[in-house]
């Protein structure tokens, strides 16, 4: 199993930007795909963004162009730039490893997942 943290949370006014960063450890880190998901209240965790081992991207159709999804395999990392947010990117956000099959776009389809970090967008 995968150790997952989340951090770069916090509060932001509409059309600003965060970096959220997850920091990885247990595994050999380029080893293995790693998703970003989000909740928010009274919603079920959907899915955000995905990097592949090799690099490639997949974009939740709700944040692309907004948002960019990276690794840095030296440092054990992944991150989302998350630019011109919007009230309604309001959520806790999760990264996420360890597929065990299924969909990408679905939570359940991880197996790790770290604690979460909040990303509040005021209007």
């Amino acid at each position: 199993q995968v150790q997952l943290v989340e951090s770069g949370g916090g509060l932001v006014q509409a059309g600003g930007s965060l970096r959220l960063s997850c920091a990885a450890s247990g595994r050999t880190f380029g080893t293995y795909a790693m998703g970003w998901f989000r909740q928010a209240p009274g919603k079920e965790r959907e899915f955000v963004a995905r990097i592949s081992r090799g690099g490639s991207t997949d974009y939740a159709d709700s944040v692309k162009g907004r948002v960019t999804i990276s690794r840095d395999n030296a440092k054990n990392t992944v991150y989302l730039q998350m630019n011109n947010l919007k009230p309604e990117d309001t959520a806790v956000y999760y990264c996420a490893a360890d597929f065990v099959g299924g969909s990408y776009y679905s939570a359940r389809s991880y197996y790790s997942w770290g604690q979460g970090t909040q990303v509040t967008v005021s209007s």
